[in-house]
């Protein structure tokens, strides 16, 4: 009774939190007759905490990717391609066409979702800019993959303040249409005349005729009006939910949920397999560790070599790198016989004092038995920079421009200047991971376009994690073993259908 109890308060709580602080909308009961949505209308169901935070850890992996699309200069065509994939894998919308029995919980989670990054990122005018920019493209791609009929009946449902030309104006306006049109022969059949303040862009670029105020739009550009019409919206209520984060008094158990989420923003979080990585048929062992350097991200690199040139490691490198070789596959046994070795200039006695415990501890062997995680580059970008003598953290963020070119072309063999470039541009803009993704990507160069032309390669999304970064990497150079583990898989999963 108790924890059922418990449950219903924090729901109110999160419910009544929201219903205070997001726009001053009118709250009533929400359905969803439409896969669209242009969040006029906060949530006002209550929601579980778990749920509160699940949800908005889904958009902000799609919105993270959108940012680094962007800023990676990736085509049209390869954004289209990224995002049909993540909003399949993270944030689905079907048609109301598909008659799915999943409809209304998807829009459910796609509207709390919204509300509740609303309420994290409206903090600060950069945050506010950035999350207005990656909603509107994801808006846009919804638009432009929605089913014809339900986004005109979606478009019609916004009640905009549009006149649709008749034909008799259309006709006394002829010339002037064409003459707007970039000379086609022919008019398009319908025009909408709308306050010329809502479609800047197009009367930049003289793509609409002006007459009294009024723009006149061809239909064919009603998708950039929308579009235009959502941003306005989302601008506006940023701001007044950005007047209302004084007054928050949310339950105090949601203030660092919307922190880490903003954070997220910066450098976002990957789940990492709790039970490591375990590479398919191959034993990590701590005499194999040298080996598989060419796989490691920057940041355990530097660990590395630091640890082989100075046999010694201060608290946080040590415990950024073991967990590391944990999330690869090293067992503690082994992880116990690396970090003797590496020790090699300390005595037995000290090693065994001050090292051994720590070492069982990070595998949750010792002390409250908690089981660590590898640290995310979120953690590593935002947590105890390193200090003099350190050698933890990251090398993107850490060094210095001279140093970090350097390493880049002495441990990571970049020889690329382009590459080289774009990683100090990335640097300038605070885009850690992403020059550390350019890097991978321009080290792969042969084996991604290897994978992408046999047809077998799937979108990846941006690398967030080290582990990550390893597991990829191992795997493009392992094209064969990867092959063989996924048909083993497959056939276990067909033994254990067949069972039951």
């Amino acid at each position: 009774m108790y924890k059922r109890d418990t449950a219903a308060a924090t729901r109110r709580r999160v419910n009544q939190a929201g219903r205070r602080h997001f726009d001053g909308g009118k709250f009533q009961p929400v359905d969803y007759p439409h896969r669209l949505n242009f969040y006029t209308t906060p949530p006002t169901e209550e929601v579980t905490l778990d749920e509160f935070e699940q949800w908005a850890i889904q958009r902000l992996k799609v919105l993270t990717e959108i940012e680094s699309a962007l800023f990676r200069n990736k085509t049209p065509d390869e954004l289209k391609s990224i995002l049909n994939d993540l909003l399949k894998r993270h944030l689905p919308l079907d048609a109301n066409s598909s008659r799915s029995e999943s409809l209304t919980a998807q829009r459910r989670t796609d509207h709390y979702s919204h509300f509740i990054l609303r309420l994290a990122f409206a903090r600060s005018d950069e945050l506010r800019k950035r999350f207005s920019k990656a909603e509107t493209i994801l808006f846009r791609h919804r638009l432009m993959t929605d089913d014809g009929l339900e986004r005109e009946g979606f478009i019609a449902s916004l009640g905009l303040d549009w006149e649709r030309l008749s034909d008799d104006e259309r006709s006394e306006l002829e010339s002037e249409l064409k003459a707007a049109s970039g000379g086609k022969k022919n008019l398009e059949p319908t025009y909408y005349k709308i306050d010329w303040e809502k479609v800047p862009e197009l009367v930049e670029r003289r793509m609409v005729f002006l007459k009294r105020g009024m723009a006149y739009v061809p239909a064919s550009l009603q998708t950039a009006v929308v579009v235009g019409e959502f941003t306005n919206h989302l601008d506006r209520a940023l701001e007044l939910t950005a007047r209302a984060l004084p007054r928050l008094d949310e339950d105090e158990r949601l203030i660092p949920i919307l922190n880490h989420l903003s954070h997220g923003f910066t450098a976002p979080e990957f789940t990492s397999d709790p039970n490591g990585t375990h590479l398919p048929g191959t034993a990590i062992t701590a005499a194999s560790i040298d080996s598989l350097l060419q796989h490691f991200p920057a940041c355990m690199l530097h660990l590395h070599t630091t640890l082989r040139r100075n046999k010694h490691l201060k608290h946080f490198g040590r415990l950024q790198y073991t967990l590391f070789l944990k999330g690869i596959g090293l067992s503690v046994e082994e992880a116990l016989i690396f970090w003797r070795s590496s020790f090699s200039a300390t005595p037995e006695d000290k090693f065994n004092k001050e090292y051994r415990y720590n070492i069982r501890h990070a595998y949750g062997l010792e002390g409250n038995r908690r089981d660590y995680k590898p640290h995310s580059c979120q953690q590593i970008l935002l947590e105890h920079a390193p200090g003099n003598g350190e050698a933890h953290g990251c090398p993107y963020r850490h060094f210095g421009p001279d140093n970090l070119r350097a390493f880049l072309q002495t441990q990571m063999g970049v020889t690329d200047s382009s590459v080289l470039q774009g990683v100090k541009n990335d640097n300038e803009a605070r885009k850690y991971h992403l020059g550390c993704n350019r890097v991978f990507e321009w080290k792969h160069r042969e084996e991604l376009k290897r994978e992408k032309e046999s047809g077998k390669g799937t979108v990846k999304e941006t690398i967030i994690h080290p582990n990550e970064y390893f597991l990829r990497s191992w795997e493009l150079a392992h094209p064969d073993e990867v092959q063989e583990a996924a048909k083993k898989m497959e056939g276990m999963e067909m033994k254990d259908e067949v069972m039951m």
